[in-house]
């Protein structure tokens, strides 16, 4: 993706860290907004402001191919009168030193990409970067452009890494980091409505009936995560005011167009529905595609954590998905560790974690977790962990242990989470901590 001079000072990139619908679409709408915010909203907030006449575009950190593991993002970018190929991903920013894209290696494109990876296409100083959903930049991305971060929007655990004096820096307790976005762009998104329906329409329609249009697309865009992270706002341990807020902020929209757009076609429940089965249907998928779904990694003190979240329980990955056979889904995992292990700088993934999220036929909610510790460092720091932690997160063997495993240099178990409250914003942070303390 080349940058003509004209814009090379104007420009900048909104990177998510993981590769959910959140990430996606908080993305999405932050470039959107403050790429399209009319000219008195950018005059009123100074050209120092993310909205002051500045492009700004939106990179799904994940692979073009890789899109296919997220049926629910397909759905959603539907809705939005989006395709998949609108969307900007690594092989758009991120080019092997030959000037190949990285993204040729298909099979394999949920590895970290070698660290010699350059930008022929992109100078870091010609860009600036936003972080949405995360508030550090990693993988391959962080290689080149880390230090060309200017500013985030999060929902996480803060990592230090964001300067204080940065604009915008919001790290906040929400459901959903684009609950955090909507909120942040309210007033630019009034501000654009009201612009788009006084503004003059080229194809001679309706300005305001475009506009509310134009709206109840964005309104699904934002209310499709925020209703996923917090079961449709039911879950009371993750929904905050923020997203409570944000949802009405959005299903405004949509109302204020029935009868002129799609807006009578919204019911909340239906369309809660439709992408939550989406999002959990892996009945086809390979079980290493399971893992990399919505993988992410973290370096920590020259120790290496691997975190994978999964929508289906343990008992549908053993019985249904491996046959019944467990040595089928822990020859999976270790094969899943091993190829992270041939990537990895250290050269061992020294921890890997499956964390479970699903809800049972009656609607209860549940959560599973598994640690294993692969090198001794890695066996101390989940052996810590499991110590410090098991009381806070009611941790209860699974399955009668029939996944733990005590051998020579690993140490793997499997727990059922009775504090349902902590997801992987809490619990990886855990971990990462007993990482540095084993680590010295």
């Amino acid at each position: 993706m080349a940058i003509t001079p004209s814009l090379k000072a104007k420009t900048k990139r909104i990177a998510n860290g993981t590769i959910d619908l959140d990430s996606l679409c908080s993305a999405l709408l932050l470039a959107y907004f403050n790429t399209y915010a009319p000219p008195k909203r950018r005059a009123s907030i100074g050209e120092g402001s993310p909205a002051s006449n500045t492009l700004h575009i939106p990179v799904c950190h994940l692979f073009r191919a890789d899109l296919a593991l997220r049926p629910e993002f397909t759905a959603v970018l539907r809705d939005a009168g989006v395709k998949g190929e609108d969307v900007f991903t690594l092989e758009d920013v991120l080019l092997q030193q030959n000037g190949e894209s990285q993204s040729k290696d298909r099979e394999n494109s949920t590895h970290r990409l070698s660290s010699d990876a350059t930008t022929k296409a992109i100078s870091p100083e010609d860009t600036r970067w936003l972080l949405v959903d995360h508030n550090a930049m990693t993988g391959s991305l962080a290689n080149t452009f880390a230090s060309r971060v200017m500013g985030c929007v999060d929902h996480h655990a803060d990592e230090n890494a964001i300067p204080r004096d940065a604009q915008p820096r919001i790290i906040e307790k929400s459901g959903s980091c684009a609950s955090l976005v909507l909120e942040h762009c309210a007033e630019i998104w009034d501000a654009l409505s009201a612009h788009n329906a006084e503004g003059q329409n080229i194809n001679g329609g309706d300005n305001n009936e475009d506009a509310q249009k134009i709206d109840a697309q964005i309104a699904r865009l934002a209310l499709a995560p925020i209703l996923i992270d917090t079961i449709n706002l039911g879950d009371k341990n993750k929904t905050t005011e923020h997203d409570e807020r944000a949802v009405a902020l959005a299903e405004g929209k949509i109302a204020a167009g029935v009868g002129v757009s799609e807006g009578e076609k919204y019911n909340r429940e239906a369309f809660f529905k439709r992408l939550a089965a989406l999002k959990e249907d892996i009945a086809d998928m390979s079980f290493r595609d399971v893992f990399r779904k919505d993988y992410k990694e973290w370096s920590v003190a020259g120790l290496s954590l691997g975190t994978s979240s999964v929508p289906r329980g343990f008992e549908y990955l053993v019985n249904e998905k491996a046959k019944g056979d467990k040595d089928t889904f822990l020859q999976a995992l270790m094969d899943w560790g091993k190829e992270k292990d041939a990537l990895d700088q250290q050269g061992t993934m020294d921890v890997v974690m499956l964390l479970t999220a699903f809800q049972d036929e009656n609607g209860t909610f549940y959560r599973e977790l598994l640690v294993w510790g692969r090198s001794e460092k890695g066996v101390r720091a989940a052996k810590l962990f499991e110590e410090k932690y098991a009381g806070e997160l009611r941790l209860e063997s699974w399955g009668d242990g029939a996944l733990n495993e005590d051998g020579e240099g690993e140490w793997r178990r499997c727990w059922m989470q009775g504090a349902v409250q902590h997801s992987r914003k809490q619990i990886a942070p855990m971990l990462r901590d007993a990482l540095k303390e084993v680590a010295g």
